[in-house]
């Protein structure tokens, strides 16, 4: 439990062991924790070092240990401000990092990483350094990672990062596909379907691609290209193929389904800006001419089109979703 500051186990043991007993010479205390009167008298040295224990001064040969909350409180400040001084490190080296990307030698815009390991593990560090959104490619031939080895998707997702998906028909069949695909349907990921994709490809907050190297039987390559005209045009192709590709969303039932969600009608779209503007159900059946049972049933309908559970949230969603133009309301987590 004292390891954060520094503290091993054996350490921990013997000074929890005086703290216990008050005061103990080396062989007592080796004693007590089974160690040999060797180590436990260099353990001791080690904790008097940091100031945790003290020899006795009326009897040279016992040791006692120091008051834990003034002694572990000293410590817990040292490792604050360790701590502070590295993220202060830490911070000005993305500083560094993000200035020298930004204005790359010719040399440094291409990557080459080869390797089935290096790939996977350099596509998992796209994701993970992802801020904004990630744009995916998927062919149905993985060569380094497949579905079932992605553990930072989830992560990225609640990091806010926003996923785009083109998979190409062939992908449906890989094992896990069905399984993570509606987990990533359920995460609000948007997920597109085409008969082929042109290649392979990530492309991260529009700063960072991926594409595969490689073909055939041979060790799996790829290449990771930094700013330039040709993540532009790696960009540009993602975007043809998303608009090319049909939208895929799950059912009720949790199928998946090709095609575009049937949009509101011009009746829900009425119902729904007068909710907006504060008025009840009744009173937009009463301005509209419609049953309450009916305003209930299509506000309902639009909760689920929305694939939301609240009205609030539904409120949020109709701006998001274009239903509804201006300025949308603060949302409510």
């Amino acid at each position: 439990m004292l390891g954060a500051m520094g503290i091993d186990t054996t350490q921990e043991a013997a000074y929890r062991g005086l703290v216990t007993l008050g005061a103990a010479d080396a062989a007592e205390l080796a004693h007590r924790l089974s160690l040999p009167e060797t180590t436990t008298a260099t353990v001791l040295r080690r904790l008097e070092q940091q100031g945790l224990v003290t020899r006795s001064r009326t009897n040279g040969g016992h040791w006692l240990p120091a008051p834990p909350g003034a002694t572990l409180g000293t410590l817990l400040t040292q490792q604050r401000r360790a701590l502070e001084e590295a993220e202060r490190a830490a911070a000005l080296l993305a500083d560094t990092y993000r200035t020298e990307a930004a204005n790359p030698a010719m040399y440094d815009l291409v990557e080459v990483v080869t390797g089935a390991s290096a790939v996977a593990h350099r596509f998992l560090q796209l994701q993970m350094g992802a801020v904004r959104d990630l744009c995916v490619l998927v062919t149905g031939t993985p060569v380094a990672v497949t579905p079932l080895d992605n553990p930072v998707e989830e992560q990225a997702v609640d990091r806010g990062v926003a996923y785009r998906v083109v998979l190409e028909r062939e992908a449906l069949s890989l094992p896990g596909q069905l399984t993570e695909l509606a987990a990533g349907l359920g995460r609000r990921q948007e997920v597109r379907l085409t008969e082929r994709v042109p290649t392979k490809l990530v492309v991260a907050d529009g700063t960072l691609a991926m594409v595969p190297l490689s073909h055939g039987d041979a060790e799996p390559a790829a290449l990771v290209i930094h700013a330039s005209g040709l993540l532009d045009s790696l960009t540009a192709l993602f975007e043809q193929t998303w608009r090319d590709a049909l939208p895929l969303r799950l059912d009720g039932g949790g199928e998946l389904i090709e095609g575009t969600p049937p949009g509101p009608d011009a009746t829900d779209l009425q119902i729904l800006a007068l909710l907006l503007v504060g008025m009840t159900d009744a009173s937009v059946a009463k301005q509209l001419k419609l049953g309450l049972r009916t305003v209930k049933r299509r506000v309902k309908g639009l909760m689920t089109l929305a694939r939301v559970t609240t009205r609030i949230q539904l409120g949020w969603h109709a701006y998001e979703l274009g239903w509804i133009t201006g300025t949308p309301p603060e949302r409510t987590p």
